[in-house]
């Protein structure tokens, strides 16, 4: 009787789900103080949410949660406005 082959991608698939990847949480919901620090006027912080292009990071590389990543693109576009983070990067 033939054994039935595995596919190599069905074993890469069954890796990725027994490897260990630790959980993302969001910086936000973790003390109130990092929650307020969530202002428009905090550019260096929302720097930091931006990629290198000028765009907004989503939340499954940042690890923010849904709240916490509606009030961080609405903070980032206000201070767009306001002109303390531009809209997209000088050298693209």
């Amino acid at each position: 009787m033939a054994k039935l082959k595995i596919s190599s991608r069905l074993l890469r698939k069954k890796a990725r789900r027994l490897s260990f990847v630790p959980r993302k949480h969001c910086r936000f919901c973790g003390s109130d103080e990092q929650a307020s620090m969530l202002d428009y006027k905090n550019s260096p912080l929302l720097r930091s949410f931006l990629t290198e292009r000028g765009k907004i990071l989503p939340s499954r590389i940042s690890g923010t949660c849904a709240r916490h990543q509606r009030e961080l693109s609405t903070m980032i576009k206000k201070s767009r406005v306001m002109s303390l983070i531009p809209y997209c990067a000088a050298d693209f």
